[in-house]
């Protein structure tokens, strides 16, 4: 049962998350459990609007999963094996921002008086939406409705319908839709569970444009020499004459949209964004990549990208969906659990899931071996596809791990502690490389699929190499001790819990080996038999 001494921070309700007013001391925590995401672009549940609240109660964050700047790791003094170079997912340029005006008064939750709050995460429907009725210091009120969807669908768009209403008035209305690339990382925390390595600016734009109702930028990063493309299109619904007008800024672009509003009288500015990066296309097609998404984004129409995101979700709820009676508490926690396990998986065979998911920069957007014992498995269950992308991941990564265990003086494979695109990002050797249990973690990955799915094609073509690489590290790793009775051991290594590091035979890193070692053999008489011209290779 619930527990009914505590007041909930939400209402409990089976499908949508509902904050019912707004406070600062809370919008923090909110943008994050407001996030949107869809595995590929993450949105922080930050307002279109802006937020002029003070520092520390917000921050502004929109991500691209696997999409990073390096960084040199120093130490006070180096040594043997420890990594070298971190990676840290960026932040990058805030493509949400549509700001409204009132006859020149700006809409600010935080000036004025609010006469009604109400956000919705909709995790049937997949949308956050923002119902306000807001009285400008001067005593104009007016409604506003904002809907945001970032398609499950279409990886590379984003989508906000803004709707504003006078209520007792007539006058001037100002959509300024924009791009703002002036962004960085959080950098004034110590707290590897909030911020990141990054100090400062670290993405360059290098190109921008802006006409009629479009615009985009591009932007590129100082040291991994990625780029991407971020591109918005607008469309004003109103029975009313508007004028368009332009601006080009540093670091990004504005559409301003001006117009006569009269009371009672409803406008909708439909706002369209897509992000192209050069980590997946050629650096010269994203503006045109990135032009084409929001084209036909436009031309479908928000109801249809909405329409398409319920029928997405249907089909995910059909299978992923846990029912609880009861306890209407666990039920509401599940469907948030899962859906944003939806929201943060890469699905590409590129990507992961970030141990924050694309909410935030906490661990540097770095991927763990938690993805593959506890995050792979509900996919496995759910929708296999993602499953096997996770296992994908893993053996694109296969040379880099290669290419560390011989750094360590190693045969086979190595896979690293905390990583975004292969090489170990850790900079503590005893909790981060020293859990030789990783590659145990991986090969548990694969066997479960293999088992659930019987996709012996991908075991044999791809699988395979992981399964035997790990197997010889464990094999290089241990050795038969003469003081143990001539047993296997393997000294010198951390346990998953990292409580005592650096310790000999640790039991889950023991016992997670033997199953590699089994595994490996098993598969490799098997493929001997089935399908020896693929073992030879």
């Amino acid at each position: 049962m619930a527990n009914k001494t505590k007041k909930p921070i939400y209402p409990f309700e089976d499908w949508v998350i509902r904050e019912t007013q707004f406070s600062i001391d809370t919008n923090y925590r909110n943008e994050t459990i407001f996030t949107l995401a869809n595995g590929y672009i993450g949105m922080r549940g930050t307002f279109e609007e802006r937020y002029s609240g003070p520092k520390n109660t917000s921050f502004n964050g929109t991500y691209i999963n696997g999409f990073y700047e390096i960084h040199d790791i120093v130490y006070p003094e180096g040594g043997y094996g420890f990594a070298k170079i971190g990676q840290t997912m960026l932040n990058v340029a805030d493509s949400k921002i549509i700001k409204l005006y009132v006859d020149g008064e700006e809409f600010d939750l935080l000036q004025g008086k609010i006469l009604f709050y109400e956000r919705v995460l909709d995790m049937k429907k997949g949308f956050v939406e923002r119902k306000v009725k807001w009285e400008s210091p001067t005593g104009k009120i007016l409604e506003v409705k904002i809907k945001r969807i970032v398609s499950l669908n279409r990886q590379h768009l984003a989508a906000i319908s803004f709707t504003m209403q006078p209520v007792n008035f007539t006058g001037k209305i100002r959509f300024v839709s924009a791009i703002d690339g002036n962004v960085s990382n959080i950098n004034d925390s110590e707290d590897v569970r909030v911020g990141s390595n990054l100090k400062g600016k670290v993405l360059k734009t290098i190109d921008k444009s802006v006409e009629g109702l479009k615009g985009w930028i591009v932007q590129k990063t100082q040291k991994s020499n990625f780029s991407y493309a971020c591109a918005i299109d607008n469309v004003l619904v109103a029975d009313s004459k508007y004028e368009v007008s332009n601006s080009l800024e540093e670091d990004g672009v504005k559409v301003i949209v001006d117009l006569e509003a009269e009371k009672g009288t409803s406008y909708t500015l439909n706002k369209f964004i897509s992000y192209y990066t050069s980590k997946d296309f050629d650096e010269n097609k994203l503006v045109a990549l990135a032009l084409e998404e929001i084209e036909k984004a436009k031309n479908d129409g928000f109801e249809t990208i909405e329409k398409e995101q319920e029928e997405f979700l249907n089909s995910f709820w059909k299978d992923a969906d846990v029912i609880i009676e009861g306890d209407k508490a666990l039920q509401q926690g599940i469907r948030f659990n899962e859906f944003h396990l939806l929201q943060s998986v890469g699905r590409d065979g590129k990507t992961n899931i970030a141990a924050k998911g694309l909410t935030g920069e906490g661990y540097e957007g770095h991927y763990f071996w938690d993805s593959d014992i506890y995050i792979m498995p509900f996919f496995l269950y759910t929708k296999p596809e993602i499953a096997k992308a996770l296992v994908m991941y893993r053996y694109n990564l296969l040379d880099a791990a290669r290419s560390r265990a011989k750094e360590l003086g190693h045969k086979g494979a190595l896979y690293p502690w905390r990583t975004i695109d292969g090489p170990e990002c850790s900079a503590y050797f005893p909790a981060g490389t020293a859990q030789y249990h990783i590659n145990a973690d991986i090969v548990y990955a694969l066997k479960r699929y293999v088992e659930a799915t019987n996709d012996v094609d991908f075991l044999y073509d791809y699988g395979c190499e992981i399964l035997f690489e790990t197997a010889r590290f464990w094999e290089d790793l241990g050795a038969y001790i003469p003081l143990k009775g001539n047993k296997f051991c393997i000294n010198c290594v951390t346990g998953p819990d990292e409580y005592t590091a650096l310790v000999d035979n640790n039991a889950y890193t023991n016992y997670m080996a033997k199953m590699n070692l089994e595994y490996a053999y098993d598969i490799a008489n098997k493929m001997k038999k089935e399908v020896p011209e693929k073992y030879q290779k």
